[in-house]
């Protein structure tokens, strides 16, 4: 679809456009559409639902230069949660994910992910259980890219802890991302599937997407954003309260992990199982359990996680109750 935006004589094309163009770019980027200034105009290709999303956000962003000279990276992304908040029907798994690859819509295979989906739609903060092979943290990803298209976040931080095989990140080699690469693989391979290389590295060098360690979450607060802690099982109550409290205004977090591989010396410490535990029952907070019949990789993996023991939980289950889903009024 082609639309054509034309310009309010009020609006410099420089101030609206940014310095070399960087809030086109931004817009670009965001929304997946491609955008053509020329005499005045603004044409927009792309999706019919991106296109309009995109003139949204230039009507707003022409209107914020009425009343300054000049419009920042920060005033591009208030344009685009502005316009979110008028056209977002809600992040739920009806219609499936929309993510920036083109063509694709990430939708849940079983009756337990739908649930999942729906609980990271209409909860600030979702804790999900369940073995290999669930799609905790892929579909986790694939809500955060939503949101981070429609605009209504800015940001995806990508948290992972380092404690598997018993090793500490000084002990591997290369500077800091070489260290923690290798543990944060899982929700690159996601995102490979919901965006190109090429818009992933963009995203990661402007700091859009930011992946980091456990370890160096303290002392931060994070608005809005979507906040994803992945193998959550190998954090320590401490930890987990350390996290938990990272949370911001306008943002989400996402807690997953398998409380059946445990690499923490005492499992029954695990700051997942405590947190669900303790949490459960809190509006505006969901724990969703998935389980074997949750598993949608090779056949042979359900097969696997029976012949370990059912779901293979270890130290206390995160509730004795079913797991309980509590939305704020």
């Amino acid at each position: 679809m082609d639309l054509t935006v034309t310009l309010q004589p009020h609006a410099h094309r420089l101030a609206l456009f940014g310095p070399q163009d960087r809030n086109l770019r931004l817009l670009r980027e965001m929304l997946g559409v491609q955008l053509v200034a020329r005499d005045g105009a603004v044409k927009i290709t792309g999706p019919s639902d991106a296109v309009g999303k995109t003139a949204s956000v230039i009507e707003k962003m022409q209107q914020m230069l009425r009343d300054r000279d000049q419009l920042d990276t920060g005033d591009v992304h208030e344009a685009l949660a502005d316009a979110a908040v008028e056209t977002d029907v809600g992040m739920t798994a009806e219609g499936g994910v929309d993510v920036y690859a083109r063509g694709t819509r990430i939708t849940p295979k079983t009756e337990g992910q739908a649930h999942y989906l729906d609980a990271i739609g209409n909860n600030d903060l979702v804790f999900c259980l369940g073995p290999a092979g669930t799609g905790k943290t892929y579909l986790a990803v694939a809500m955060a890219v939503s949101a981070l298209k429609r605009g209504t976040i800015k940001r995806i931080v990508l948290v992972r802890p380092a404690v598997e095989a018993g090793e500490k990140l000084g002990y591997l080699p290369g500077d800091l991302q070489a260290k923690v690469n290798p543990y944060l693989r899982p929700l690159f391979d996601a995102m490979h599937d919901m965006m190109s290389f090429d818009q992933l590295k963009r995203f990661m060098v402007n700091d859009v997407i930011e992946v980091i360690p456990l370890a160096y979450m303290r002392g931060r607060t994070l608005n809005n954003a979507a906040i994803i802690l992945d193998e959550a099982q190998n954090t320590t109550a401490s930890q987990m309260l350390m996290f938990l409290t990272r949370l911001g205004h306008h943002s989400k977090m996402i807690v997953t992990g398998d409380d059946s591989q445990i690499d923490l010396e005492r499992p029954e410490q695990s700051g997942l199982i405590d947190a669900a535990r303790k949490l459960n029952r809190i509006d505006g907070i969901a724990v969703v359990r998935l389980n074997r019949q949750d598993i949608v990789r090779h056949r042979l993996v359900q097969s696997i996680v029976e012949a370990y023991g059912g779901d293979g939980r270890v130290g206390r289950p995160a509730s004795d109750a079913e797991p309980v889903t509590r939305q704020t009024p």
